[in-house]
């Protein structure tokens, strides 16, 4: 698979269980519809390569991160918050800011499931935009959608208004099983490479 360019790359730094599901296959879509490409951990599977290492070179290879910081409740098994979505966020932010000249170019989209709702617990990014997606995946692509709107890589570009992309994404979800059938993929065992790759071939055939 080719590497993306770097102003291409959209870094997705959201939880990875069944419950989010959703909500990260509607990121995916508004991503790709946007004319970007969605990059993730899920994209590789190197035992041999740390997990930390991995993330340093996504980010370093991403203008753009999306990151969800919603996940804040206790393992049921530990009695523990999940810190990964934050620490993620941390390195993309410090990436922003000391590393090297195109670096300083990253834009970040915060989100959450409610909009203040981070002060409890990550005061600390107080200034940054932070959007609420209230847990829908029509108000989700509205956020990915706008935000990327506003990116100077967009400036030249026509994109479709978030309502519009919203009944697209639709559209790809109703075919989903369709065109998994035809490539021989289980619909709901669908990897992360396997969905991008979905996703680019209905964009293809159904452009904006």
């Amino acid at each position: 698979m080719t590497r993306p360019k770097y102003k291409d790359s959209v870094f997705i730094n959201v939880p990875f269980d069944s419950e989010y599901r959703p909500l990260l296959h509607a990121i995916v879509f508004a991503i790709y519809d946007c004319g970007f490409v969605a990059r993730s951990a899920l994209e590789t599977d190197d035992s041999g390569q740390a997990r930390i290492l991995k993330l340093y070179e996504l980010i370093a290879g991403s203008k753009y991160g999306i990151h969800d910081i919603s996940r804040t409740e206790l393992d049921r098994a530990s009695r523990l918050p999940r810190f990964n979505m934050p620490l993620e966020l941390g390195v993309f932010l410090g990436a922003k800011q000391f590393g090297a000249r195109r670096h300083r170019t990253k834009r970040a989209l915060i989100l959450d499931r409610l909009r203040y709702r981070y002060q409890r617990f990550c005061s600390d990014i107080a200034g940054q935009d932070i959007r609420a997606h209230n847990g829908t995946q029509r108000t989700v692509i509205r956020c990915v959608r706008e935000w990327l709107r506003a990116s100077p890589d967009t400036a030249s570009e026509i994109l479709p208004g978030a309502r519009h992309m919203d009944r697209r994404y639709r559209a790809f979800r109703r075919q989903l099983p369709a065109l998994c059938s035809r490539v021989n993929l289980d619909v709901d065992a669908l990897t992360f490479v396997d969905y991008a790759i979905l996703v680019t071939v209905w964009l293809r055939k159904n452009p904006r």
